[in-house]
């Protein structure tokens, strides 16, 4: 897969969040497990003096009822980290799943916990394998545990039940790796991948990158507040094992944690500085970032350090596409998700809480409602008055083009939609608009930036060459983004050069007529970015850009533009 971001859409989710619980006597401990410890005889076992990157143990539960199973107490190896998983990834724990665990300093068993199950898996969508992955529950910290059991209860439990146990100190230590040790320059303090011990052998495959960072999404992990701070690496761990070994996805869901001491750690891999594809809110992935926060602030109120760390985060990695924290941006819902439908487009805060565009109460209330004090604290760094204007990033990825989109388009004409890229390969991002007027004209207007690099005295607009959506991304490896429009005859193509955007050579397809969505990604990592409307692949690129699966390009283009 080539180094140039493409942008993507997939059906995405919410990162799996923590829950925690504290050891207590129930009313009536089970009894003595009558079922040997567990142990793997893969795993090598722990050694005092060098912890481990994490392990997980899987405890299959018996049975096939569709609405009663169990798991017995029993005694297993460590753990400190529990979840339920099951084979289908697509299919929903219709009911309830409770656990109880045995805490392994004292050996009381804790009252049972329900798991919460209002989670999507991630990782699966169009152009995205799903050998291997397994929806879950999200996963519930129970710190230094040796045994556990499970009741669940539905109308449909779905088949292959599991309960997944982590221990985020056994396995052996992490190997050496390239990655980054500390954090770039101009970003706030963090603790990179490296500084809480990620196995990067572990990660399911390279990182996906959108064009662009419109937004920073909030989310809590629920769970315990009374966690040590010396504990946050181990939790960053577990939950990382959890997602990859657990789960089968490509990594851990959240690009940042922050605990409740207003420590930052990095979560997914590509780069803090970069726009990684997170897995953090079901039909929203696509160009957002997102923080969680250890702890449960539905319970909690959040710490004046919590609330400084975000407002530095936020304002540092939306700094790097010039973007300030206190505004809106718009978005457009990947999949149907229960709150938005698939295509449409929403505007939003540039700090949005988990629940502003999913069904949810994440990030918890007391959490929630701290956010516009958090944003006007982001301001105040955005404008001098607190840390500074952030250092940029090396590579150009484009800025939210709502604000200079707005400025091209009439007053009496409404945009369509609109497209960033580097058109031209000059290290600038450029900027492609469609727009209708009332009398039914759909121009496509095309910005060089106007900020950096060359400036345009003005856009070049086509008349007739808008349409219902754009995308962007390089189509046929050449180097240069291309531009995708979705018109009432199809797909028409533009392929970027030296010079611009150019028609020469660009095919037309006749699929995706007046499209609500398009977005683009190398989807089988051979360094030409596919076509997707909404969530259905509709071309692939290639060396002479997009053609329909199974077919070619409708018509080949004209001259250039």
């Amino acid at each position: 897969m080539r180094c140039r971001p493409v942008a993507f859409t997939a059906a995405c989710t919410a990162a799996v969040c923590l829950t925690g619980l504290t050891a207590a006597a129930p009313p009536s401990a089970p009894g003595s497990p009558s079922v040997s410890p567990v142990r793997s005889p893969a795993s090598p076992a722990r050694e005092a003096d060098a912890p481990g990157a994490g392990r997980i143990h899987s405890v299959p539960v018996p049975g096939d009822d569709p609405a009663q199973r169990s798991l017995p107490a029993r005694t297993t190896e460590p753990f400190s980290l529990v979840g339920v998983t099951w084979d289908d990834p697509d299919a929903e724990l219709v009911g309830t799943a409770e656990v109880r665990t045995r805490d392994g300093r004292t050996g009381v068993w804790s009252p049972w916990h329900p798991l919460d199950m209002d989670v999507r898996t991630p990782e699966t969508g169009p152009g995205q394998p799903s050998a291997g992955l397994r929806a879950g529950s999200r996963p519930l910290w129970t710190g230094p545990s040796d045994g556990v059991q499970l009741r669940a209860e539905g109308q449909a439990l779905p088949r292959g039940l599991r309960v997944e146990l982590v221990d985020p100190q056994g396995g052996a230590p992490a190997p050496p790796s390239a990655a980054r040790t500390e954090a770039p320059a101009g970003a706030p303090p963090m603790t990179m991948r490296a500084g809480w011990g990620a196995d990067e052998s572990k990660v399911g495959g390279p990182p996906t990158y959108n064009s662009t960072t419109k937004a920073v999404f909030v989310h809590h992990t629920a769970g315990s507040n009374t966690y040590q701070c010396a504990d946050s690496p181990a939790i960053v761990r577990a939950v990382f094992t959890y997602h990859v070994e657990g789960q089968g996805w490509n990594d851990i869901g959240y690009h940042f944690l922050v605990d409740k001491c207003g420590r930052i750690f990095e979560g997914r891999a590509g780069g803090v500085d970069r726009p990684v594809q997170g897995a953090h809110t079901y039909g929203f992935n696509v160009d957002t970032s997102s923080v969680s926060v250890i702890g449960d602030y539905s319970t909690a109120t959040t710490t004046s350090a919590v609330r400084d760390a975000v407002a530095k985060l936020a304002s540092w990695k939306l700094g790097l596409y010039g973007l300030p924290v206190n505004g809106t941006t718009t978005l457009t819902a990947s999949v149907d998700n229960g709150k938005f439908r698939q295509g449409q487009r929403v505007t939003l805060p540039r700090l949005p809480g988990h629940r502003d565009a999913y069904p949810t109460e994440c990030p918890g209330g007391n959490l929630y409602a701290d956010l516009p004090a958090i944003r006007l604290s982001a301001a105040a760094q955005d404008d001098g008055s607190g840390a500074g204007d952030p250092e940029t990033s090396p590579v150009p990825w484009p800025h939210d083009p709502g604000g200079e989109a707005a400025a091209v388009v009439p007053d009496d004409a409404e945009e369509q939609d609109s497209a960033g890229g580097d058109f031209d390969g000059d290290g600038d991002r450029d900027l492609a608009v469609g727009y209708r007027t009332p009398e039914g004209a759909a121009p496509l207007v095309v910005l060089s930036d106007p900020a950096r690099g060359r400036p345009t005295a003005s856009p070049t607009v086509l008349m007739g060459a808008g349409g219902s959506a754009l995308a962007s991304g390089d189509m046929n490896g050449d180097g240069y983004d291309d531009l995708a429009v979705s018109t009432g005859r199809g797909i028409v193509t533009y392929h970027g050069s030296p010079t611009g955007l150019s028609t020469a050579g660009a095919p037309t397809l006749a699929v995706g007529a007046d499209a609500e969505a398009l977005t683009a990604q190398d989807l089988d990592g051979d360094g030409y970015a596919d076509l997707l409307a909404g969530s259905e692949v509709i071309a692939s690129g290639g060396p002479l850009g997009l053609t329909v699966p199974g077919g070619g390009p409708a018509a080949a283009g004209g001259q250039g533009t």
